[in-house]
């Protein structure tokens, strides 16, 4: 029964961790977009994020602002 309820717990575990974390972290595609990528310039970012995450000019706006960017 505890290995039946670790399999669970384990297969649960890995589920809800799909994505990758890069918090802290600048991804690679800004900075080949942009010789001196600074993820705090809103048009920067919302050009990133558009061109790399395939965002639209409203959801990359919400994300770069509570980034901080200005």
């Amino acid at each position: 029964m505890r290995v039946l309820a670790l399999l669970v717990l384990a297969f649960t575990m890995t589920a809800c961790n799909q994505e990758q974390d890069i918090t802290g972290s600048t991804s690679i595609c800004p900075m080949r977009n942009y010789s001196s990528y600074n993820p705090r310039d809103m048009n920067q970012c919302v050009a990133a994020c558009k061109a790399c995450d395939r965002g639209n000019t409203v959801t990359c706006s919400t994300s770069c602002t509570l980034k901080g960017a200005h």
